[in-house]
């Protein structure tokens, strides 16, 4: 490139301007965003609670054809997201760029970033899925339904924790990492303000200032909101359901082994209570002190299934399946099964819409919360450190904390030892089974409650960080003082208790999980020019340094260049 083409590279967008109220009960937050965000959920919950036959009806048929129709979207958008963040990350040039200015250095430590990850919700997920998982695909995948394999047999093992790392593994992580880094690259480099829209502005400029802004930030508080209530919903099922297994009474469950609706309630009175006072104080105080707490109590639990379980089975289970793994990733990250009208083609179809589907739609739509927490949490990081960090250290937890305490399951299956407890058990119990086998009484009771504790804590902490990202998407990316916005956080922190509870009460966790599905599609096409959008950005940046072009809002000479 020649001389005269430095002339041709401008600088990059610094200033992103969203309209807020400068006065009044909304002061500090954009209206044209919180208004029409808190009419749409407060009409969903509405419409749950006094019209739910027609509700369910509507999102039934609802979800039926965007299954139908966009199955293959989701497939293929997440395999685009992780190729996108694997680049990334890869290439010598663009993992040395910093999300911040040049030599800033990271605002937590690597131990309480790392928490904070699983403190954002993937541990309830863990906890309801360590046993659910592997045990699901155990009696039901792909290689079982083309009559491969047998169910709940030995060679049934290897498959299921393909598909089990399938979903936990790179997929979800890398959704994540890919909005956390679009949005902070931009707000750290380039002081834009810390919301979803900002992520767009290498792409549309200034536009994302006015009407196609606004819609971009209400579609991701929406679908954080649906998100996170999916997690919660899982999350409050298995916590009612420890309760009763450490003895608090069998009113918490119905008759098919549910928690109650008057367990729900009290459930979500109180985790929703106390996450809205996390939230109230703040991402370093609360949050970071719960996340610290999580991963402490949640590394005790693995230890002990490493001890006193199937540590040697599942560390087998660990590298086999990681083996695996990499080996049938391109594949399957891009294999779509279709109904043919054969008994095998429309069960292939079926398995795939009832788990990839809904994982990847999961966390489509909980990737605005996740990648905006995650963001927050992660100015100084260079792209490499931060793509790694993100999408390989959650994942291989994810994969050891299947292996170790699903891998224990199984091996209490195959043995005998469990005769079918286990198996039988619904999924938000089977985690609390498999400790009623593996221990006596009492040491078993004294677990279950450390699961108990496990979850209130996840919970709360997932519940805060979503009140805290739908405020600060709310408040234009500024984050100011919590008390002065607390009715702000209690009116969300009930908001996700009502979508929560209306849900699981009147139409089970499949209304949640429909509801969920329906609002990751919106954002689903956000998400994919995102990725566009952050592949620009970096590859500009990197242009304007090689020609002297200023790539950061605090550079002395971007003035100048602006002017």
């Amino acid at each position: 490139m020649s001389d005269t083409d430095t002339t041709t590279i401008d600088p990059p967008l610094v200033d992103l301007p969203i309209k807020t109220a400068q006065s009044g009960f909304y002061h500090g937050f954009s209206t044209i965003v919180t208004v029409p965000a808190k009419l749409i959920v407060t009409l969903l919950i509405l419409w749950a609670i006094f019209f739910p036959e027609h509700a369910k009806e509507a999102l039934e048929a609802a979800n039926a054809t965007i299954i139908r129709d966009f199955a293959g979207w989701y497939v293929y958008i997440v395999a685009f997201m992780m190729l996108v963040a694997f680049i990334l990350a890869v290439i010598p040039k663009t993992g040395t760029l910093r999300l911040g200015n040049p030599g800033e250095e990271p605002e937590f430590s690597r131990f309480s970033w790392f928490a904070m990850l699983f403190g954002a919700g993937i541990g309830i997920g863990m906890l309801t899925y360590s046993t659910g998982e592997p045990l699901a695909h155990f009696q039901n995948n792909p290689d079982i339904i083309r009559g491969m394999v047998e169910p709940v047999s030995q060679e049934a093992i290897r498959p299921a924790y393909i598909y089990t790392f399938l979903h936990w593994g790179f997929a979800a992580w890398a959704t994540y990492a890919l909005v956390g880094l679009a949005v902070g690259y931009v707000a750290y480099r380039r002081n834009l303000p810390l919301t979803i829209r900002s992520s767009l502005a290498p792409l549309f400029g200034k536009a994302m200032s006015g009407p196609l802004g606004h819609l971009v930030d209400i579609v991701a508080v929406v679908a954080t909101v649906l998100g996170v209530a999916v997690t919660m919903g899982f999350g409050v099922e298995q916590f009612v359901v420890g309760l009763n297994r450490v003895g608090m009474g069998d009113w918490l469950l119905n008759a098919e082994g549910t928690a109650s609706s008057l367990a729900i309630i009290l459930a979500l009175l109180v985790l929703v209570g106390a996450s809205t006072l996390s939230a109230l104080s703040g991402v370093g105080r609360g949050i970071k002190w719960l996340s610290n707490l999580n991963m402490g109590l949640s590394f005790l639990l693995l230890a002990i299934f490493v001890v006193a379980g199937s540590g040697l089975l599942g560390f087998q289970l660990l590298f086999t399946g990681i083996y695996d793994y990499i080996v049938t990733l391109p594949g399957l990250a891009l294999t779509l099964f279709s109904a043919d009208g054969s008994a095998t083609g429309d069960a292939l179809a079926q398995w795939q819409l009832d788990w990839s589907v809904f994982y990847w739609a999961w966390w489509i739509a909980f990737a605005p919360f996740v990648g905006m927490f995650i963001a927050r949490v992660s100015r100084g990081r260079t792209v490499r450190e931060y793509v790694l960090g993100v999408v390989l250290v959650p994942s291989l937890m994810c994969f050891i904390w299947m292996a170790i305490v699903g891998g224990t399951a199984i091996d209490l299956e195959l043995s005998g030892a469990a005769e079918g407890t286990i198996l039988a058990a619904g999924i938000s119990d089977q985690l609390f089974a498999t400790l009623a086998v593996l221990f006596d009484p009492a040491i078993a009771w004294i677990l279950s409650g450390l699961v108990v504790i496990l979850l209130m804590t996840y919970l709360i902490t997932s519940a805060d960080s979503a009140i805290l990202i739908v405020n600060t998407i709310n408040g234009a990316g500024e984050e100011e003082d919590e008390i002065e916005r607390r009715h702000h956080i209690i009116f969300w922190g009930s908001a996700i208790a009502f979508v929560v509870g209306s849900m699981l009460i009147l139409g089970g966790i499949d209304a949640i999980r429909i509801t969920m599905i329906i609002g990751a599609l919106p954002f689903s096409f956000v998400m994919g020019l995102m990725a566009i959008s952050i592949t620009k950005a970096i590859i500009f940046d990197l242009r304007r340094k090689k020609h002297g072009v200023p790539t950061h809002a605090d550079d002395p000479e971007m003035a100048s260049h602006q002017g």
